[in-house]
Formats: C-alpha cells, sequence, structure tokens
C-alpha cells in the first residue's frame, strides 16, 4: 500500500499539474478518435449511482457510444476517484471496453475526495483515508465487488456473456484478487498494479485466494515494493501455479505509483509497458 515513507524524498518534478490536464486532453482526443476511426462512434460517459452494501456507490462509466462490450471494474488507488482515473478509463474505453471506476470510500463519503494525488498528500490523505480504508474490510470488497459486478450485467452497453474484468492500483491492487475469488463465475481478470498487500499469514490473504478465482492474472510489482519484500513475487508465483491460475507477476522498474499519470513516480515508459500487458490480458480472457 502507499505509505508515508514512499512518499518521502521522492522527485514531483515527473508531471505537473498543467502537464496532467494536458495529457488528460491528448488521451481523450485520442480515444475518441480512435473509436470513430473504427466507426463505432466515439465515447459516452456519465457519473452514475446505484445501491451498494452499506451505502450508495457513486462512480464514472464510460464505454464505446455503440454495441456491447465486455465490463472492466478499475478500482482507483488511495487518493480515490479522480480525473487521473477518469482519462485512464477513457483510453480503456477506447480499446473496446465498458470501464466503471467505483468510488472506493462510498461509504463515507462521496467522489472526488481529492483533486488530484498531490491534493492527497498535501491535504492531510492518510488522516482523513485511515478512517474510510477502515470500512472496506475483506469481507466489504468481496460484497462490493458482487454488487459492482450485478450493476455492469444490467447495462446495456455491457455484454454481459462475456468475462468481467477488475484491475486496482495501490491499496486496491488486492481488492482485484479477492473481487475474483468472490466472483469467480463472472471475473476472468485480474490485474494488480504495485498492489500493497498481496501476501500475508491469514486465511484469505490474497495470495491465499488465488485457488478460488478463474481468473487470469497480471501482478505488476513496483520496485522498491520488491526492495522491501523480495520474496513476495516468488510466494505469488508458486500460489498461483498451485492454484493452476495463469498468472504473469513481473517487478517493474518504476516505484510505487509509477503507473497513474498524477503520481509524482509517475514512469511514462514502464506505465505503458504495463499498460500494454493488461490489454493482452483483457485480450485473451475476456
Amino acid at each position: 500500500m502507499c505509505e508515508r515513507d514512499q512518499l518521502a524524498g521522492i522527485d514531483r518534478s515527473g508531471v505537473s499539474r498543467r502537464q496532467f490536464a494536458a495529457m488528460s486532453a491528448m488521451a481523450t482526443l485520442a480515444a475518441c478518435t480512435t473509436v470513430e476511426s473504427e466507426a463505432v462512434g466515439g465515447l459516452t460517459e456519465s457519473d452514475v449511482s446505484f445501491a451498494a452494501p452499506g451505502g450508495t456507490m457513486d462512480g464514472f462509466f464510460v464505454h464505446p457510444a455503440s454495441g456491447e462490450h465486455p465490463a472492466v471494474i478499475m478500482w482507483p488507488d488511495i487518493a480515490g476517484l479522480r480525473d487521473a482515473f477518469k482519462t485512464m478509463a477513457r483510453r480503456l474505453a477506447a480499446s473496446g471496453y465498458a470501464v466503471l471506476v467505483p468510488n472506493p470510500f462510498y461509504r463515507s463519503a462521496p467522489a472526488p475526495q481529492f483533486a488530484d494525488f498531490e491534493a492527497f498528500r498535501a491535504g492531510g490523505g492518510f488522516q482523513k483515508v485511515g478512517p474510510w480504508m477502515a470500512q472496506n474490510t475483506p469481507a466489504a470488497v468481496a460484497e462490493t465487488t458482487g454488487a459492482v459486478v450485478a450493476w455492469l450485467d444490467a447495462q446495456a452497453p455491457v455484454d454481459s456473456g462475456r468475462g468481467v474484468g477488475v484491475q486496482g492500483y495501490c491499496m486496491s491492487g488486492p481488492w482485484t484478487i479477492r473481487g475474483a475469488a468472490a466472483v469467480p463465475s463472472r471475473i476472468k481478470a485480474a490485474a494488480s498494479f504495485h498492489g500493497g498487500g498481496l501476501v500475508g499469514d491469514a486465511p484469505d490473504s490474497p495470495d491465499k485466494l488465488l485457488a478460488q478465482s478463474r481468473a487470469s492474472h497480471l501482478i505488476a510489482i513496483a520496485k522498491n515494493d520488491d526492495a522491501q519484500n523480495p520474496t513476495h513475487k516468488d510466494i505469488l508465483k508458486q500460489a498461483a501455479a498451485a492454484a493452476g491460475r495463469p498468472a504473469e507477476i513481473e517487478v517493474y522498474q518504476g516505484d510505487h505509483g509509477w503507473t497513474v499519470p498524477d503520481s509524482p513516480v509517475y514512469n511514462q515508459a514502464e506505465a505503458d509497458r504495463a499498460w500494454s500487458r493488461l490489454l493482452a490480458l483483457y485480450e485473451g480472457a475476456l
């Protein structure tokens, strides 16, 4: 998980707010152009809300403007649903997916809780998020994932005859494995990017839930997370093999948070490489 000591001493010169705004605009334009060139007719997006365990889920839903498409749940990192993840969702939708970015803290506060990661860092984000995170117990994450999948399956742009994908970042990395174990009949692909807490001693630790999954997995590990826990990748590989689950598990040359555009450690080259593996996962599994 993203922790205070991982933010200390990092170079914040990578992507400024102005640069990120420009990247968002270009990504949106590129997405629309790509879809229109395939005669799909652009993207349709909306803010949505629906009943979920413990409250009302709010989220951002984007999909090609016509046709039915595999659904993907994109869980945000610790700073929550914000423009960075809307940009990423548009990019994924342009590749032919119906993407929901749920508010991971819906039980406590509507999104957005923070404008961007810098606002989280400067605004006492860890202190604010702590009580909200406490409500996201393993059981709650599993229950919520079931409700999200059910909502997606009822949406007209979703092809409910195909599998669902789920991807998560930082704190929500382990949610992908928990979700795949909770809804194995529907979730067929799960991707964790610099996820925390993937390995543990508890019987419901994510590495021990792989046997309950029917998904293919992508686990992209940050180099500094690997340095802190160098045995975890091997434990995950062994657990996936024992469970008979296809799993691509790799350490990337980016620090914790490297895939998210407004992160102070965003690494575009490694983020693009991880994105290409995500698309390969979904193409093969959904």
